[in-house]
């Protein structure tokens, strides 16, 4: 058959390989998505760490304040920097020694960057590593900690009849 006049020549693959315009403008608005979302999800999971270790850290001092009044004895709290300790007071010698009998009162170090330290106890400042006493009464003094990371921090905080309040620590700095 012959060729009619006018009539386009067939195709053949000698068109360039390569990509559209709009294909890389898709791809680029994709990837900037996901770069959104992965700065967005990084940045808020420290906040999202300093909200969880606080209930834990609240629950494991409620525990331990329950814990004092059912079994008649004195236990303790300290921190300072990334370590939580419980501690039993020893009657007998007037001593402290660390829980190790109790795995919800075991030393534990904080996940990098939270730090928490003692705020307040009875409305005074405390040193790092000061040990706040939870009587077998269960009448304890109201105490606050501070639980800090590089930008955000939470105060949890002890009142006389052991129970635990979380938030923000300017409302627990009086």
């Amino acid at each position: 058959m012959g060729s009619v006049a006018g009539s386009q020549p067939p195709l053949t693959a000698s068109r360039a390989a390569g990509f559209t315009l709009l294909e890389i403008l898709v791809v680029l608005v994709i990837l900037s998505i996901a770069a959104g979302l992965a700065v967005v999800a990084l940045g808020s999971d420290t906040r999202a760490s300093l909200r969880r270790e606080a209930q834990r850290f609240g629950g494991a001092l409620e525990y331990a304040a329950s814990r004092a009044q059912m079994r008649n004895e004195t236990l303790g709290v300290d921190a300072a920097g990334r370590a939580v300790r419980f501690w039993r007071r020893n009657a007998d010698a007037g001593t402290w020694s660390m829980l190790t009998d109790d795995e919800v009162l075991a030393a534990r170090a904080l996940p990098e960057p939270l730090q928490l330290t003692p705020s307040l106890y009875a409305g005074r400042p405390l040193a790092p590593n000061t040990i706040v006493p939870l009587r077998p009464s269960g009448r304890n003094e109201p105490t606050t900690f501070a639980l800090t990371s590089d930008d955000a921090q939470i105060a949890i905080a002890l009142d006389p009849l052991n129970r635990v309040a979380i938030g923000p620590l300017e409302a627990y700095a009086r």
